[in-house]
């Protein structure tokens, strides 16, 4: 027979009676903002928010959750669209948001060791403060955190340069599945002392483990930050484009956005936003690049698009002769954040292709949508430098619970696996992808994660559910 003290309820309550009162939050003390991540999904309320401050608050909190038997699910800054971080009726979250603050940068070894609820703004400007630069960027930097971007691999802006989230990371402290405390806060470049440990977690969406605090690797500052809006006739010009700035620009080539015309329409039209190229063109580019010697660097990267509008290759574009020119160039490409006022309800999607199939899966998709959804509409744009194109397709009018997903998923997904691409690029599986996973990924690939999560996670009570 089971005593009160071993209800669950009563076993959390001494948990807060442990860790202090605004560690748990039970019942009708659960905030909102605890019951979904930035998915178009119904909110679902947990049984209990658990915030802990430290890695020994987190394997506190998971031996409470193992010994009741309730299933937990790490939360950082809930930016996530794929429900990845979403709790379940009767879960508990396990929330980083007290686990906030920069530990240490370490000049000589170029590092920053931080706390994983660390939001990546302020990583940004600690780096920035420091002389350092830390290159992961993302729309949501004001509210994601550093250990969400690890969990999902986070791509972002200047990946072409500076390589995904997981190129960015040298150490970490993980709580694992049964509350071990794995730390290793390496801050070695060059460490084959087994396995790198850190690669099982990074991108597994919490699914085998909680991340609690990182060392990243911090940059020189860039001291010159030259950018472009150009207008292109077709995506055969903007391959020839990424070309020439792959080897005209080389090392100095920090990100690469493409726009579709139907993303154009969408800012100008319906958003308000004034670019600084005009309307009517087939495709605009963002080309930014950082270097060390602004004398230097900014008349190279002007020479450089003179010879390309010389060459016939650009139909028009605008070079930012100022540091707030160059915000106002990524603004163009950053309002895509705020297509939920821009649009109304809308579904975001996130793929992987080659670069060369780019233009032909944005023409084909939106026919395919247009055609088999009645009133549905699409815009496209992305990082296609790094072989990532960006989607939102919408029914105007529909709420949120309305749009056709199911039918929008298959018409999406059945492309990308048409055309040999991945269904996530940078945002993840999460549950909301999970039905797509065998698109991009092998019967063999799949085998081999469920081992991994069966080793480490033999009780399914971490984030059960998600990617598999």
């Amino acid at each position: 027979m089971t005593s009160l003290l071993e209800r669950p309820e009563d076993m959390l309550r001494d948990l807060r009676d442990r860790l202090g009162q605004q560690a748990v939050l039970i019942g009708n003390e659960v905030p909102a903002r605890n019951c979904n991540d930035w998915s178009a999904s119904l909110p679902q309320t947990p049984l209990a928010v658990i915030r802990p401050v430290d890695a020994a608050g987190v394997a506190a909190a998971i031996a409470t959750c193992r010994k009741a038997g309730l299933p937990f699910v790490p939360q950082g800054g809930l930016t996530g669209l794929c429900r990845g971080a979403s709790p379940e009726p009767g879960w508990v979250a396990i929330s980083l948001e007290r686990m906030t603050g920069i530990e240490e940068i370490d000049r000589a070894s170029a590092t920053m060791t931080v706390k994983a609820g660390t939001p990546l703004e302020t990583i940004q400007k600690a780096a920035d403060e420091a002389g350092f630069f830390f290159p992961l960027d993302l729309g949501s930097r004001g509210s994601c955190v550093i250990g969400g971007n690890l969990s999902t691999n986070a791509g972002g802006n200047r990946v072409i340069r500076y390589g995904m989230t997981r190129e960015l990371v040298l150490g970490l402290e993980v709580v694992l599945p049964d509350g071990t405390v794995i730390t290793n806060l390496n801050k070695l470049m060059k460490n084959n002392a087994g396995y790198d440990l850190k690669h099982l977690f990074i991108g597994s969406e919490g699914t085998l483990g909680i991340i609690t605090r990182v060392v990243l690797r911090l940059f020189p500052k860039p001291r010159s930050t030259m950018a472009a809006l150009c207008a292109l006739k077709d995506y055969a010009a903007v391959v020839a484009l990424l070309d020439a700035a792959r080897s005209g620009l080389g090392p100095l080539l920090s990100a690469f956005e493409v726009m579709w015309p139907d993303y154009w329409e969408v800012i100008t039209a319906r958003a308000g936003v004034k670019p600084p190229v005009a309307a009517g063109h087939g495709l605009y580019v963002l080309v930014e690049a950082q270097g060390t010697d602004e004398s230097i660097d900014a008349p190279r990267f002007q020479a450089w698009l003179e010879e390309l509008m010389e060459r016939g290759l650009l139909a028009d574009a605008a070079v930012a002769q100022s540091l707030a020119q160059t915000q106002k160039f990524w603004a163009v490409r950053d309002i895509c954040s705020e297509f939920g006022q821009v649009l109304g309800p809308h579904l975001s999607y996130d793929i992987g292709l080659a670069v060369k199939r780019m233009d032909e899966f944005a023409t084909r998709c939106k026919a395919a949508l247009a055609s088999s959804i009645e009133g549905c509409e699409s815009v496209y744009y992305g990082h296609i430098g790094d072989g990532n194109l960006h989607l939102v397709s919408w029914v105007t009018g529909l709420p949120t619970e309305r749009q056709p997903k199911d039918a929008m998923d298959a018409i999406i997904y059945g492309l990308v696996r048409e055309m040999g691409g991945s269904v996530s690029a940078e945002h993840g599986i999460g549950t909301l992808k999970k039905q797509w996973l065998g698109h991009a990924r092998s019967e063999a690939e799949i085998a081999l994660m469920r081992t991994l999560k069966a080793a480490l996670d033999p009780d399914h009570l971490l984030n059960p559910g998600k990617v598999i």
